[in-house]
């Protein structure tokens, strides 16, 4: 069965048992390029079981793939970064979550997407909308560009059920302290009213609205000089793509540009 792992579980994080943050490193210690936004793929055997040698003698595994967005920067050359939520009754993370520190698993040397910061220019104002693990590409984005003059201003928002369900969210703030361009706003919606939770409440679509976003930001949210990227349920983007289109938004296509970029979880 070691035949079929390529990589090691260097790190994880539990959130709380539905969500963990993991880092895996290549056990050949090459960490494939990639630009911040991009997606691979991990796999675990499908059996645990010693596998069945095929007519070649070589041993056949059946691996079972999931594709992950990256939330390490393109700059960490020693691991690749994972957030992800536990599925019930899903072939993968019901095995990964067994898993632990120092446990193999299958990395693919690929990775692939078109969800990137490519197509845009420097200096527009950047709107990261995101639910639960869809925080993962724009963390990637925030650690690489951060201080780079990439965007004028950056905003973060991000939607969960409950506080417990908040990543990155410390790193996050750090950055909107130390950076008076850069925002961050979590959101719950399913919070209990008696919780110490002291943040907004509602879905991302409260904090897009003009007269909320003018006095957070400062500036109008404008297709002249906004680009909005979404990532995460695909009930949020389209909710949030029909609004931002009738303020003159335009989905963003490789043969026909737009401001309005997305990135469905399932």
């Amino acid at each position: 069965m070691q035949a079929v792992y390529n990589a090691t579980i260097v790190e994880q994080y539990e959130l709380n048992p539905l969500a963990r943050i993991i880092k895996v490193r290549p056990d050949s210690g090459e960490v494939p390029n990639f630009e911040p936004g991009q997606f691979t793929t991990l796999g675990l055997p499908l059996d645990e079981e010693p596998p069945k040698s095929g007519p070649d003698g070589k041993p056949r595994v059946k691996l079972i793939r999931r594709a992950y967005s990256m939330a390490s920067s393109n700059q960490a050359r020693d691991h690749m970064e994972f957030f992800m939520s536990f599925v019930g009754g899903g072939r993968m993370t019901t095995r990964l979550w067994k898993r632990k520190q120092g446990d193999p698993i299958w990395l693919s040397p690929k990775v692939t997407g078109e969800f990137t910061l490519t197509s845009v220019p420097d200096g527009k104002d950047l709107v990261f909308v995101a639910t639960g693990t869809g925080i993962a590409p724009f963390v990637s984005m925030i650690r690489r560009y951060r201080g780079t003059g990439r965007w004028r201003r950056a905003v973060a928002l991000v939607g969960y059920r409950l506080a417990r369900d908040i990543g990155y969210g410390a790193e996050l703030e750090q950055v909107a302290r130390e950076d008076d361009n850069f925002f961050y706003v979590p959101m719950v919606t399913r919070e209990p009213e008696d919780s110490d939770w002291r943040g907004m409440r509602g879905r991302v679509q409260q904090a897009l609205e003009p007269k909320f976003y003018e006095k957070l930001v400062g500036t109008p949210l404008t297709p002249e000089q906004s680009h909005v990227f979404m990532c995460g349920n695909p009930a949020m983007i389209d909710g949030v793509q029909a609004m931002l289109e009738a303020r003159g938004f335009k989905a963003h296509k490789l043969n026909d540009p737009g401001n309005i970029h997305f990135e469905r979880y399932w």
